[in-house]
Formats: structure tokens, C-alpha cells, sequence
């Protein structure tokens, strides 16, 4: 029996989210799931090592860059695509008909998907819990899970010299936008009182934008230096055995937090610009929202009332 789940939203965080659902219909079948997502989703960089997981294909589809997978030859040309691999079934994880056509030119003769036509302020996760209800009788689903080797794990440890007598903590610095990303400033005050507490040990995660390059900066060159290891330069899969070996994350709203989570540390999620489902969907994230707010979303912009007081408050309760 071959499985396929499409998962056509962006991102790396999108794809995390949707990670219980796919392990919920492999375990339910007994065989491992394909996935089709977009090439940004990095599902290739993440999954490689899970095994509830079979192939990772890229859907070929943009809203701005025409790819081979749009418009009317784009349709055909993935059904074409997809029929290659003689699919038994598919978990089409949202309301678009196009999809639930390219299946059936596909071959496909098992169809499971959201009700057509829902998209317009559809939930992020309450549709895919109902489809595994509905479909496969599943009234509660895991985590999400990353998997990777353990000895790939030991091997990062010794190479960075990570010591388990130290706090290790992944801080996740970066974000996909500038509402998203808490200031240096912040950082820097629970550093400081991680360090009264016990000797501690920072793993900065971070892109390559100009702006995320700044904070890393300005945590980098202080102190802290030296006790500050910038991971900048790694791609994902270079860093997940390093994120296994953390004690703890505090991120923000940023794919570090959605990956730190999945791969089972505790995960503080700084909330400032995001509804608060995407930092509270797993029982491994503990979300801080800005002072004055009852609860987050777009527009919010709060990234300059995070309190560290509160981080570092969350940060005690959990490792105690």
C-alpha cells in the first residue's frame, strides 16, 4: 500500500504542524506516508531520518514565480507526476478542488479531504483533527515528531565540546518577518539571569538576513561570547542534532521553534505578531504573549512587551 498526504502551505512551521495527522494515518495503515509540499516546507533537510515518512516530492507551485505545477499544464503535469508512484490513497489536507481532481487524473482510488470549498478562515489544525476522526476513527493525535539518529546526536556533542553539567539553551533569534523578531535587548536580560543561576551555554539560531544578522550580533558581541555558539552558517539538518542536545529553546515565532519542539525540548514560544496557535499547538511549548494582551495574533506587534521577567519565569517552572 503506497499513502500520500498533501500539505500544499508554506513553510517550515506548516509542515511540522500537520507532522501528527501523517503519523496518525501511517500508524493507522501500518506503512510509512509520502508527502507532497512545497520545496520551502525543508521537509527534505528534517524528515530524513523519520520513520513514519516514505518520500518527500516537491509540489512545483508559487503565487508569484510561475513553476511547473501551475496553471492549466501545471495541473496535468502533476497528475502526470504523481501517477508515477501508483498511490492507493491520499490525505488532501485542504478544501481546494484542484487537488482532489489532480488525484483522480492521478489514478488515486482512495480520496480523503476537507470538505470543499472551506478555505476562508479555516483553522489551522481543527480541520485535520476532523479529517482523521472522520476517516480513520482518530479522536486524539501525538506531538509532532522529528526523528533523528541518536548516535548523530552523541557525535554533535562531542564535537562542540556540549557539556551536560551546563544549561544548554537553543535560543531562536530569527524570524520570517521584523514583527516577529523580540529585540536583542530582551535576550540578553534572561542571559543574564540564566547565568546567576547556573553556567549556561547559548546555540544562536538564525538566518542570513540583514536584520537577523544584527541580533545575532548584538548578542554575540557581548560576555557572552564565549559562551555563545552561532549556528548561521549550518543548515537544518546540521543543526537538529545540535537542537536534540538543549536543555531548552526560547524562540520566537520562528521555524526553530516549531523544529526544537518537534524533536522533544521544552520550547518557550515568544508570541509577538502570530495568532497563538502556532506556539501553543504542542504540550512540549510554553508561549509567552507581550504584557497587556490576553491573547496574539497578526497585527498584534508586540514584540517590544515580551518581558523577560516572564521568559525567565517560564524558563524556572519548567527545568525545576
Amino acid at each position: 500500500m503506497k499513502i500520500l498526504a498533501i500539505q500544499n502551505r508554506m513553510g517550515i512551521g506548516d509542515t511540522v504542524i500537520f507532522l501528527p495527522f501523517i503519523k496518525a494515518i501511517s500508524n493507522k495503515f501500518g506503512v510509512p506516508v509520502s508527502l507532497l509540499v512545497k520545496e520551502n516546507s525543508k521537509a527534505n533537510e528534517f524528515l530524513f531520518q523519520t520513520n513514519y515518512i516514505d518520500e518527500i516530492i516537491h509540489l512545483e507551485r508559487d503565487n508569484k514565480i510561475y513553476q511547473k505545477h501551475d496553471g492549466f499544464k501545471g495541473f496535468f503535469k502533476l497528475a502526470s507526476d504523481l501517477k508515477k508512484y501508483n498511490f492507493n490513497k491520499v490525505f488532501i489536507f485542504n478544501s481546494s478542488l484542484r487537488y482532489n481532481l489532480i488525484s483522480r487524473i492521478a489514478g488515486i482510488k482512495e480520496i480523503f479531504q476537507y470538505p470543499l470549498f472551506e478555505k476562508k478562515n479555516q483553522h489551522i489544525i481543527e480541520p485535520a483533527k476532523a479529517i482523521v476522526k472522520k476517516y480513520l476513527d482518530i479522536e486524539t493525535v501525538d506531538n509532532p515528531e522529528i526523528q533523528i539518529d541518536n548516535k548523530i546526536v552523541k557525535k554533535s556533542a562531542v564535537d562542540l565540546n556540549i557539556n551536560n553539567e551546563e544549561l544548554n539553551v537553543l535560543l531562536g533569534i530569527g524570524g520570517s518577518g521584523p514583527t516577529k523578531r523580540i529585540p536583542s535587548k530582551t535576550f540578553l536580560n534572561v542571559m543574564e539571569k540564566l547565568e546567576n543561576l547556573k553556567k549556561s551555554r547559548f546555540f544562536l539560531a538564525t538566518g542570513k538576513n540583514k536584520d537577523e544578522q544584527k541580533i545575532l550580533s548584538e548578542l554575540y558581541n557581548t560576555k557572552f561570547k564565549e559562551k555563545c555558539v552561532a549556528l548561521d552558517n549550518l543548515n537544518i539538518r546540521e543543526t537538529l542534532p545540535i537542537i536534540k542536545n538543549c536543555n531548552i529553546a526560547i524562540c520566537n515565532d520562528t521555524s526553530f521553534s516549531h523544529l526544537s519542539s518537534a524533536l522533544g525540548i521544552k520550547t518557550i514560544t515568544l508570541m509577538a505578531d502570530t495568532p497563538l496557535i502556532y506556539g501553543s499547538y504542542s504540550t512540549n511549548m510554553y508561549p509567552v504573549i507581550p504584557d497587556g494582551e490576553k491573547t496574539v495574533s497578526h497585527n498584534t506587534r508586540g514584540k517590544d512587551k515580551i518581558n523577560p521577567d516572564k521568559i525567565y519565569e517560564k524558563l524556572l517552572s519548567i527545568i525545576n
